[in-house]
């Protein structure tokens, strides 16, 4: 059974007009905050652009909170990947992506945009954590680490009414938060991309996918092993090649 949501009616007319100009303007407007250092103001924005959370009654915040979790993690996730380029170029690159994720991605509804949704939100935390507060004490990467696995997880089960949707939140959560502490002792660097981030997407993305092509009953036993195999192959040659030390690969 799917958890209860308060239902906001959607804006008609001006004011939905008025709510897409909103929608537009805020990459923009976050933009030109990071450009002349404002970013406590830019951060306050994100927060408050999600005041409907809050225009419903008291018992559905918390429901209202984990429903709209995804779309706080990219916009903060975009706002501290702005802040890790001093070009002008790739943070309006950022402000145009997060602009296309408000205006066309988030609005929609059915269970594939949602998984892509809860992908994206999934690679989106992660690659900003890391990129952002690598060299945060470890405690806090495996908090946030274990956070973020949970939220996007449960965003996911919960477009399928998977009945066991917050075990496997919570497992999921649990096994991003472990191979963070593992891991995070070294916190090697592919690039841009932590190494607990890629093992995470890799594992991630493989059983999400499983689950998607298992519930419209298109999973055959051929593609099962393909995605384990690959899985597999993945996981073995990134910790196989991987340079033990304390330093960025």
């Amino acid at each position: 059974m799917r958890p209860l949501v308060a239902k906001i009616k959607p804006a008609t007319g001006f004011a939905n007009v008025l709510h897409l100009v909103l929608l537009v303007v805020l990459p923009f407007v976050l933009f030109v905050l990071i450009r002349i250092h404002f970013v406590q103001l830019a951060f306050i924005l994100i927060v408050l652009s999600k005041w409907r959370m809050f225009a419903v009654r008291f018992r559905f915040w918390p429901v209202n909170i984990r429903a709209n979790a995804v779309d706080m993690i990219v916009g903060f996730s975009g706002l501290a990947l702005m802040l890790q380029t001093t070009s002008p170029g790739l943070q309006a690159i950022w402000a145009l992506l997060y602009a296309v994720w408000l205006i066309v991605i988030k609005p929609k509804s059915s269970i594939l945009m949602t998984s892509v949704q809860a992908a994206i939100g999934f690679l989106a935390g992660l690659s900003a954590l890391t990129a952002a507060w690598g060299g945060a004490p470890l405690y806090g990467l495996v908090f946030v680490t274990g956070i973020i696995c949970y939220l996007t997880a449960r965003h996911f089960f919960d477009s399928f009414e998977e009945p066991y949707s917050k075990l496997l939140g919570y497992l999921w959560g649990y096994f991003g938060a472990a191979l963070m502490w593992v891991l995070g002792h070294w916190l090697l660097f592919y690039g841009a991309i932590a190494q607990p981030t890629v093992l995470l997407l890799a594992v991630g993305y493989g059983l999400a996918t499983l689950y998607y092509l298992d519930h419209f009953d298109k999973l055959t036993t051929m593609l099962q092993r393909q995605f384990i195999f690959v899985m597999g192959a993945i996981v073995v040659i990134v910790l196989a090649l991987s340079n033990w030390g304390n330093k960025i690969v």
